[in-house]
């Protein structure tokens, strides 16, 4: 019969390949009851090694960094990423867009004649939209988070309210088929929240490491997402996301 330590590096060896496991499955694998996958699961979670969620369990996602070493990880890749998503900014249009060093990287390739109304609450890209003098820049104000370099709080939340806009584009922390879109902090749940809801289409960009993780808070359903652009997608998360009416693009 397998140890109690070897079962758990199985799991999380299960973890790492297929992004998530299910307590049912992990019982009929090792030949254990439920109960005692719950508990090596319960152990796992107060480790940080993955998140319990219904059922199962999903990947931790990638650490929580600052915006400033952020932007020195995976360059090319995000470059690559928002190169894709450029195409859906139309003229003319309200774009929303928040923090995250993805974002950034897209707001950089905008042409300098590109002619938007983009509200962000970002003070990092509002300083790089400061030479497109065709773009009118509204920088929410609000509690500043050093951390993601964003502004968030009810001053922020308050101006969301007063405003509609065509395309959000929404930094992606975690995301998992059943759990959603999810953030490490409440405050941004919120702001992220409200800015879907003020938007008539949601755009995300993400690598690859972040499909199948979980985060505490829950910011929005897969379905509230109208495009959803990545790299080098796996077959199985292919699979997965052609179920729903999010639009994956690689």
């Amino acid at each position: 019969m397998m140890l109690k330590e070897e079962r758990k590096q199985r799991i999380l060896d299960i973890l790492s390949v297929e992004q998530k496991v299910i307590a049912s499955d992990l019982s009929q694998l090792f030949n254990v009851s439920e109960d005692t996958v719950r508990r090596d699961l319960k152990e796992l979670d107060n480790q940080g090694l993955l998140k319990r969620v219904h059922r199962g369990a999903l990947r931790i996602g990638p650490p929580v960094t600052d915006f400033t070493y952020r932007q020195t990880v995976e360059k090319d890749a995000k470059s690559a990423i928002a190169d894709k998503a450029l195409p859906f900014l139309k003229e003319e249009s309200v774009i929303i867009i928040d923090g995250s060093t993805t974002n950034l990287t897209l707001v950089e390739m905008i042409p300098q004649d590109f002619r938007a109304t983009i509200i962000t609450n970002s003070p990092p890209i509002a300083v790089a939209l400061s030479q497109h003098r065709n773009i009118e820049v509204i920088n929410l104000g609000g509690i500043f988070y050093k951390r993601s370099m964003i502004n968030v709080g009810v001053e922020t939340y308050q101006s969301l309210s007063k405003m509609r806009a065509d395309l959000y584009i929404m930094g992606i922390y975690n995301i998992d088929i059943e759990s959603g879109v999810s953030v490490p902090t409440l405050q941004e749940a919120e702001i992220k929240s409200r800015m879907i809801d003020v938007s008539t289409e949601v755009l995300s960009m993400l690598t690859r490491d972040k499909f199948g993780t979980v985060s505490k808070h829950i910011v929005s359903s897969i379905e509230d997402i109208s495009y959803l652009i990545s790299d080098d997608i796996t077959e199985q998360i292919r699979r997965d996301y052609s179920k729903e009416k999010v639009l994956l693009i690689d």
